[in-house]
């Protein structure tokens, strides 16, 4: 049978816009599914650093909601510390809105060795209120030897003490910076002081096998300087004065 080039063409056509409308629908359905699991996985990141489960419990998805009950996230203005009670976590990216220049401003020079470019004008903050484990938790994130670290940091309410601290993302050496997420390592920081008697963040990594104090340092990593100084300086700049810190003396 034969086809005139008009047919063939609008049968081709037809093929396209059936076959794009399908991806599509799988594109739409497939993102559904990839933001679901990254809240999922934020979730478990911040019921693991706050101490409502062990690192090595896999949480479920019941498991998760069962527990976020007694987690309320927040959104709060970077620079005044004020919870902005007309916006949910849902509703901002900080990780985005600092790639924004009408959203973000450059990193003061002070805090400039955590090699954070520019700073959101809003960031998220995570409430725990379950009993006897009220605590804070802070997304963080900063420039190692070869990559940005993201993790999250839980303190005391006020944060006048580490609760417990995790990396959850990071391209550093395996056996060496790597070590970030060594849990005898990350166990070391907990009940550390955050604070000195000026309110300047005292909180850091001292270089291996340097004197530290007991009351805010944790060792660096052995054969990990670079990493280590990343880590020293990113937690600087999240606790101090242009991250959580305005928030942190609200509470």
């Amino acid at each position: 049978m034969d086809f005139s080039n008009k047919y063939v063409l609008g049968f081709t056509l037809a093929i396209c816009l059936v076959a794009s409308g399908a991806v599509a629908s799988i594109a739409d359905v497939l993102r559904e599914r990839i933001d679901k699991n990254q809240i999922l996985d934020q979730q478990r990141q911040v019921i693991r650093v706050a101490g409502l489960a062990a690192a090595d419990d896999p949480l479920p998805e019941e498991k998760v909601a069962e527990l976020f009950k007694s987690i309320e996230g927040k959104v709060i203005d970077r620079k005044t510390g004020d919870v902005l009670s007309d916006l949910s976590v849902a509703d901002v990216d900080p990780l985005k809105m600092a790639k924004d220049p009408s959203a973000s401003e450059e990193t003061p020079a002070e805090f400039k060795l955590a090699q954070v470019s520019r700073l959101p004008e809003q960031l998220e903050v995570f409430e725990v209120k379950a009993e006897g484990m009220e605590c804070i938790v802070l997304p963080i994130h900063g420039k190692g030897l070869w990559s940005t670290m993201y993790g999250y940091l839980a303190v005391e309410p006020g944060g006048a003490k580490v609760k417990g601290i995790t990396f959850y993302d990071h391209g550093e050496t395996p056996g060496l910076g790597g070590e970030i997420d060594n849990k005898k390592w990350q166990a070391g920081w907990k009940d550390l002081s955050v604070y000195g008697d000026s309110g300047e963040v005292k909180l850091g990594v001292v270089k291996s096998g340097a004197q530290r104090d007991e009351n805010f340092q944790v060792d660096g990593l052995a054969g990990a300087t670079i990493t280590s100084k990343g880590v020293d300086a990113t937690v600087k700049l999240w606790l101090g004065s242009a991250g959580y810190g305005p928030y942190l003396a609200k509470n």
